[in-house]
């Protein structure tokens, strides 16, 4: 084990500061939608994947028979070798350990993947799953309902390279279910020669420059409530992080307007990626790592009304034939020379202390690169969603819900 770390004041550690901060030291809420009345009794008394909710907590362990582990993760979050086609951390993990990674890129909307596993877990069936990657609401519902399994740090002894302002969040005090997999900004991202083409600029500055007429039908904006409708709050004047119905619905509001006129063309998760390449769409409201991963053609940039800041986390399921290869991926992730060799790619926040130094032998520019490695500027203005009480949860997706259409 390392020694603790102690935070300095470098835009890394704020980073983890600022994340800390919204989330720390406050009444634990419920981050769920539809949670019954058990299931919430069941989260404040602190109980997670411990629990009997899924009949799935006496699964065996097959991990010492089986050296395989099956890994559900977003479209663009790990290293790639673009001229093999590999991915180069996955492929020497399983050198070393003689384990193999299924990786399946079938994240595409935090509630879109739930709706998927969710009625087989209730059902006490496994996902055929050994880790999931849901985002920091929704880990807490994962939590709340029992689906996560308590994690053994006797198999992840790099966890100590977490940066201690994250240990204590709220849906997870003391990180007893998940580890971070990667930060990020929901932001504006574009096609910078596109937009020159209709609009007269490369830049996107704002909402209003997203939704200037001259683009109307080349945008989408995520099927995420969080970082859509949170943008826009910001857009309003409101704080993303501490707002009130009122402004809610507002920004509900100037959604629908948006998508009635005809000026925004999809509403997409993940997708939103490949339409942006294709140029199917050529703005978006997306994610900071995507974009920037894209190339010198694209663009993103916080608007400067203020972004989204959010964590995705790695949650191993109840039901997971393969724990403790499992814990073992998380542990290989959490070394700062593979942590920094996945956030030179992926471009993301990445939340392993000793990463920094690790990408300066990369490449030392990537040292100075804001997306990640966050300057006390763009820490001004990122803020994370408002936590939510179950009963809200509900009701404000229904309402996102029924404004784009699903």
């Amino acid at each position: 084990m390392k020694a603790k770390f102690q935070f300095s004041d470098s835009p890394v550690d704020q980073i983890a500061k600022s994340i800390a901060a919204q989330m720390m030291n406050r009444r634990r809420l419920l981050q769920v939608s539809g949670l019954s009345l058990t299931a919430a009794a069941v989260a404040a008394c602190g109980v997670g994947g411990d629990s009997d909710s899924s009949g799935l907590t006496d699964v065996e362990d097959l991990s010492d028979t089986e050296k395989v582990v099956d890994w559900s993760n977003w479209v663009a979050y790990i290293d790639v070798d673009e001229d093999a086609g590999t991915n180069p951390t996955l492929d020497e993990f399983e050198a070393e350990t003689g384990i193999s990674i299924n990786y399946i890129e079938d994240y595409n909307d935090n509630n879109e993947f739930f709706a998927k596993v969710r009625p087989l877990l209730q059902n006490g069936q496994a996902i055929d799953r050994d880790i999931v990657t849901p985002t920091d609401w929704m880990a807490g519902q994962w939590i709340s309902l029992g689906f996560a399994q308590t994690l053994n740090y006797d198999n992840i002894p790099n966890r100590s390279n977490l940066y201690p302002d994250l240990v204590d969040v709220s849906f997870d005090p003391g990180r007893v279910y998940t580890l971070p997999w990667q930060g990020g900004y929901g932001g504006l991202g574009w096609n910078k020669a596109k937009v020159q083409e209709l609009t007269g600029s490369d830049q996107l500055m704002d909402l209003d420059d997203l939704f200037n007429p001259a683009l109307k039908g080349r945008i989408s904006v995520l099927s995420e409530m969080r970082e859509t409708i949170g943008c826009i709050l910001s857009h309003q004047g409101a704080n993303p992080s501490d707002f009130t119905s009122d402004q809610f619905y507002n920004a509900i509001d100037y959604l629908g307007a948006q998508i009635s006129s005809g000026q925004i063309r999809q509403v997409t998760g993940n997708d939103y990626l490949a339409a942006l390449e294709s140029g199917d769409i050529i703005a978006a409201i997306g994610w900071s790592g995507d974009v920037a991963q894209l190339g010198d053609d694209f663009q993103f940039a916080v608007p400067a009304g203020g972004g989204i800041l959010w964590t995705d986390n790695v949650l191993i399921p109840v039901g997971a034939k393969h724990k403790k290869n499992a814990e073992l991926v998380m542990n290989y992730y959490y070394e700062p020379e593979i942590a920094a060799r996945v956030a030179a790619y992926v471009q993301y926040i990445t939340p392993v202390n000793g990463a920094r130094e690790e990408i300066v032998k990369i490449d030392p520019s990537l040292a100075d690169n804001s997306l990640i490695f966050p300057t006390d500027d763009d820490l001004a203005i990122v803020k994370p969603f408002m936590l939510l009480d179950a009963d809200t949860e509900k009701e404000y997706q229904d309402a996102f819900q029924a404004i784009i259409g699903n």
